[in-house]
């Protein structure tokens, strides 16, 4: 069934067609729960991973694409793509394509999360790098996913911080020569020691940007998550334009809590109208939880994407 015939038997469409889906410029404070549930013209693609709509769309993750296209997000994350079956990445593929939906990211390779890998410079870790670089190349196909994330991994405390780049340096460059004859990127997460990942080697948005400018390379890009940068370093539009043309994908979650907008301190209005304004077309990554369970929650998550993108252009 194509989508256009779908939507025409979709439990949404006759809301969506009634009231041609000019919902954004609402007041989100006086919505009925009901018209959460129409379709949105969001201006950026905020993209939902799967059981964030479990409780509205069931446990069928074509259900839950069906579900969040139905709403108006245009993409999908989903950061254990590589460990489902062949069968299923494909099933998924060709529900994104029916939909008119993208497929974010998904990680590339193993994260060490409590000892030294690619900052050491052994060759052991660069060969199951670079083995699982390839193999993501073939989940990449198949779901038509053009990102992948990358985390370097743990500091070496017996190594010199700079050699330590270097490795991580050199071993990307290894990757490149996989993933720049299918025009495929990966995208580095700088992520936050202070709360949730205390000794990684990669945590700052300039320092992804060095790397990125010294491996040279049109596969190598920054992963730019809101939330992590948001506690690691602040100062977050400034920092978004000074690494401007290293960053293609963006991520988020309120701090603190990492949950939806709204639930803590980040103005993400702001944050979504400065990237807009700028020209950003791709994908935001909606990597978080939900403040509240049940169907609650998951409108009230539906509420807050509509309120943050309400914002004149």
């Amino acid at each position: 069934m194509n989508r256009k015939t779908f939507l025409k038997n979709s439990l949404f469409a006759a809301t969506a067609l009634s009231t041609g889906a000019a919902f954004t410029k609402a007041n989100a404070s006086t919505l009925k729960k009901s018209d959460l549930l129409t379709r949105h013209n969001f201006k950026l693609k905020y993209s939902p991973h799967f059981g964030m709509f479990e409780n509205h769309a069931g446990r069928d993750l074509m259900d839950q694409l069906q579900f969040m296209s139905d709403i108006g997000f245009r993409g999908l994350e989903d950061n254990g793509m590589k460990g489902r079956s062949r069968r299923t990445q494909e099933q998924i593929g060709q529900k994104l394509e029916d939909l008119g939906m993208e497929m974010g990211v998904f990680v590339a390779h193993t994260i060490y999360w409590n000892e030294p890998s690619l900052s050491t410079g052994d060759k052991d870790y660069l060969e199951q790098f670079l083995d699982e670089i390839r193999e993501s190349v073939e989940v990449a196909k198949r779901v038509d996913a053009k990102w992948m994330t990358v985390v370097p991994g743990h500091v070496d405390k017996r190594l010199d911080m700079d050699y330590q780049e270097l490795n991580v340096i050199d071993t990307l460059k290894r990757a490149m020569e996989i993933l720049e004859p299918h025009d495929l990127v990966v995208v580095l997460e700088p992520l936050n020691t202070l709360h949730d990942h205390p000794g990684m080697i990669l945590n700052k948005t300039s320092q992804a940007y060095r790397i990125c400018k010294h491996v040279g390379s049109p596969s190598c890009k920054i992963l730019y998550d809101a939330y992590h940068q948001a506690i690691t370093e602040g100062n977050m539009i400034p920092n978004i334009d000074a690494a401007w043309d290293e960053i293609p994908y963006f991520q988020l979650g309120d701090h603190p809590g990492r949950n939806e907008p709204y639930t803590g301190e980040i103005n993400y209005r702001n944050i979504f109208k400065h990237i807009y304004d700028k020209g950003f077309d791709g994908i935001v990554g909606m990597e978080h939880g939900k403040s509240k369970g049940g169907k609650e929650g998951e409108l009230a998550l539906i509420d807050a994407y509509v309120k943050a993108d309400d914002f004149e252009v």
